[in-house]
């Protein structure tokens, strides 16, 4: 037991920069004093009962070998700022063996604070490693939906296999979320969330059945409106319901390309102003996602880079590509490449999180190491004339000796079996990450599998103009895809297995779902293999 609270210890420790880190008839029905003074407050302050409250549905996540994170929001009235009064209410929860709740492991109460949109967060303790569970709450007469989750193996057990799936982009006016309809019925431990939770512009919609429409978001009320919406989808609960995730936001959840404290459009807000956007935003994503109270914003700043290891496995770094960046150099778009651009003091993560990463990578012990990150890290000449370059500067392109500092660190420390999973592009790519981009000859020391949107962009197609071109200017590019859907991943100790799970539209229910492509990279070896290739 000493091993293991010595083990979590070294995990809170590990997770970054300034961290120190539906009920039965058995529920207590005696409440703590304070829970009971919010339970009075609460009755004396409204004429009517409170009506149902867990319109958003639940959720879990960051999953450690004793617990997990549970998540909900109460919410009566989602679309207008939730419809709760300005005062505490008392939520309970707990967590079973069982979907029938009669071999409950433990319960306990939680107060949801009005100044968190009234959201609970509870971080569960003292389970077993590597265990299914139930959960659900109750606020006054209410009970929320069941939720499933799963503990991580035991800190440094040998684990002879995972499947996680990872999702990005879920842009709700252009389509449905039919690819979450099917994720929450795959054969998964885990999803990761690589950001575009929401979408922050003006929102209507031609394809969802629904008149609502809503301009940019830039207060706390008009964000949690902006979640509320996406989260009332029921294939969205569905996913967070079955598993655990693991998320990290990308710019969307913010604004179109922000980089650090600079907003992309100047005549549109001052940097003082965007500052008070980035708060309110960081604080509705927190409010929102189930994750730790190491992550509770601080102003506009927010703790949010982390690691999660599932055994000795897999470790996922889980990095935050826009907080602590640069700004782009010579914009935000496709450009030719710069002498500004190729600074080499130019950072992606910053300074401090970079340093996390690389000494994370090298002290591993786990078979796989995962960067779980937002933009394209490969190399990615958009330019097909010989010669010529023309490249993302949004992307790790546009910062490429920081990729660099990294893909060199791999090289020189010998570190093995590193992927980087990729979201933020709308389509799905499979790369080999070279030590020399420009050398087709030139060591390859990871790769990367970039993962379509759910639905951003709308109805694919299978390839698009550009393909050819782009797997023959890019050699290390070894598959392109235009279709929406997920990304399955299935680890063992010998290879890891990548499933592009595609769908053909998004926009009408009910598309089926196929594996378009299947790659391989055994243990030691970070060479794509691919399997299979079935087209629509």
């Amino acid at each position: 037991m000493r091993e293991f609270d010595n083990n979590r210890r070294n995990f809170l420790k590990s997770t970054g920069k300034g961290v120190g880190i539906a009920l039965g008839a058995t529920i207590a029905s005696s409440l703590p004093f304070n829970y009971a003074s919010a339970e009075e407050a609460n009755q004396s302050s409204k004429s009517n009962k409170l009506q149902y409250p867990f319109t958003l549905g639940v959720a879990s996540g960051d999953p450690l070998p004793d617990g997990v994170v549970l998540w909900t929001r109460l919410a009566p009235d989602p679309l207008n700022g939730g419809g709760m009064d300005n005062h505490p209410v008392p939520v309970q929860w707990e967590v079973a063996l069982d979907a029938t709740f009669h071999n409950v492991v433990t319960r306990g109460n939680e107060l949801s604070k009005p100044q968190l949109g009234h959201s609970v967060h509870i971080e569960v303790e003292g389970l077993e490693p590597s265990t299914w569970y139930y959960y659900r709450f109750k606020a006054h007469d209410h009970i929320s939906p069941t939720g499933k989750t799963k503990t991580a193996p035991a800190y440094n057990s040998t684990v002879d296999h995972l499947n996680f799936a990872f999702v990005s982009c879920q842009n709700w006016p252009v389509g449905f979320y039919t690819a979450y309809q099917h994720l929450a019925k795959d054969n998964l431990d885990l999803v990761v969330h690589l950001g575009d939770y929401i979408y922050e512009g003006s929102h209507s919609s031609k394809v969802r059945p629904t008149d609502y429409s809503a301009p940019e978001i830039y207060t706390i009320d008009d964000y949690r409106n902006r979640y509320a919406l996406y989260k009332l989808d029921s294939d969205l609960q569905a996913a967070h319901a079955n598993f655990p995730w693991i998320v990290t936001f990308d710019d969307h959840e913010v604004d179109n390309n922000y980089a650090g404290d600079i907003p992309q459009d100047p005549p549109k807000q001052s940097k003082k102003d965007f500052l008070a956007r980035r708060s309110v935003a960081y604080q509705a994503y927190y409010e929102h996602m189930p994750i730790r109270r190491t992550s509770l914003p601080n102003g506009s700043d927010m703790q949010l880079y982390r690691r999660l290891s599932f055994g000795n496995l897999v470790e996922f770094h889980v990095l935050d590509t826009r907080q602590y960046r640069d700004d782009q150099a010579n914009g935000d778009g496709w450009k030719v490449p710069t002498p500004e651009s190729e600074d080499p003091n130019r950072t992606l993560l910053g300074e401090q999180q970079e340093r996390w990463l690389l000494d994370g990578l090298a002290a591993s012990q786990t078979k796989w190491k995962v960067l779980a990150q937002q933009v394209f890290f490969a190399h990615r000449d958009g330019d097909f004339d010989p010669g010529e370059e023309y490249v993302s500067m949004d992307a790790w392109d546009g910062y490429p000796a920081a990729r660099q500092r990294i893909v060199d660190f791999l090289a020189e420390k010998d570190i093995k079996n590193t992927v980087v999973i990729t979201g933020d592009v709308h389509t799905s790519w499979a790369n080999e990450i070279k030590v020399d981009f420009h050398d087709s000859n030139s060591e390859t020391v990871a790769v990367e599998f970039v993962g379509t949107s759910i639905t951003s962009n709308g109805d694919g197609s299978d390839v698009n103009n550009n393909t050819a071109q782009y797997l023959k200017e890019n050699p290390h590019i070894k598959f392109f895809n235009n279709y929406r859907g997920y990304v399955r991943c299935k680890l063992t100790q010998n290879t890891w297995q990548t499933d592009y799970q595609v769908i053909p539209y998004v926009t009408r229910p009910g598309a089926p779902i196929s594996t378009r492509a299947s790659f391989v990279v055994e243990d030691g070896k970070p060479v794509l293999k691919q399997l299979t290739a079935t087209p629509l």
